[in-house]
C-alpha cells in the first residue's frame, strides 16, 4: 500500500468514527422515543457544564443530523489528511473550547449540535491555508462553506433558533488555532518548485559577472 493510500485511510477514521457516534444517538432516539436535547449545553448552569462534552452529538431533527454530517465528515477528514501532526489536537479542540465559551457567554437556552465544530474547521482550514499559502485546505473550506449555504449569516443573531454564538466561538477558535498550530505540518512543496533552487550555484553568478554576462 502506498503512503498516500494509507495516509487517505488515515484520514477517515476520526470523521468516521464521529460519524457514526451521531447517527447511533439519533437512532436510539428514534428507537425507544425519546429526546436528548435536555443533555444539551445551557450556559452559566452547573448542571449546563456536562453539555460542553455532549452537546456537538446531539441534534434537534434528523434534517439537522443530514445537514451537519457531510460537512463533517469532509472537513474534518481534511484537517486530519492535510495536517497530521496537528490533527488530533486541533479536532478536539475545536470540540471543547467553543463549548467552553458558549457556557460562559451564550443564551440562555440549550444548545445542541455540531455546526459549531463546523465552523471552527472551516475557519481553521482557511486561515492556514492563507496562513501557510495552502491552496488545498482553503478550496476544501470555500467548496464546503459554498454547499453548506449561509454559512455567514449564521454567525449573526438573526434567528433565534439558531446557536449563532456557537458558529460564532466555533469560527474563533479555527482563527486562533490556525494561528497556534501556524508551525506544525508544513506546507509540502511538489518537486518541480524546488528544482530551481536546487540547481542554483553561486559561482555562476560570479562567473557570469566577471564574463559581462547580462543577467536577464
Amino acid at each position: 500500500m502506498t503512503d498516500d493510500k494509507q495516509k487517505f485511510i488515515d484520514s477517515i477514521k476520526i470523521p468516521s468514527a464521529l460519524v457514526l457516534i451521531l447517527w447511533g444517538i439519533k437512532i436510539i432516539e428514534s428507537l425507544f422515543k425519546i429526546s436528548l436535547v435536555g443533555y444539551g449545553l445551557f450556559p452559566r448552569r452547573i448542571e449546563g457544564l456536562f453539555g460542553i462534552f455532549t452537546f456537538p452529538l446531539l441534534h434537534g431533527s434528523w434534517d439537522h443530523l443530514f445537514s451537519n454530517t457531510l460537512p463533517l465528515f469532509l472537513l474534518s477528514m481534511g484537517i486530519c489528511y492535510f495536517y497530521t501532526t496537528s490533527s488530533n489536537k486541533v479536532l478536539l479542540g475545536l470540540y471543547f473550547v467553543p463549548g467552553i465559551l458558549l457556557w460562559l457567554f451564550g443564551r440562555a437556552s440549550f444548545h445542541i449540535g455540531a455546526s459549531g465544530m463546523i465552523y471552527g474547521m472551516v475557519s481553521f482550514l482557511f486561515f492556514s491555508g492563507i496562513i501557510r499559502r495552502d491552496k488545498r485546505a482553503i478550496v476544501l473550506a470555500l467548496l464546503v462553506s459554498f454547499f453548506y449555504g449561509g454559512l455567514v449569516w449564521g454567525i449573526l443573531p438573526v434567528d433565534s433558533g439558531v446557536s449563532w454564538e456557537g458558529h460564532l466561538f466555533g469560527g474563533i477558535t479555527g482563527l486562533v488555532f490556525a494561528i497556534v498550530f501556524r508551525k506544525k505540518d508544513p506546507f509540502e512543496k511538489y518537486d518541480w518548485e524546488d528544482e530551481d533552487d536546487d540547481d542554483y550555484d553561486p559561482r555562476d553568478l560570479e562567473v557570469s559577472y566577471k564574463k559581462g554576462y547580462p543577467f536577464d
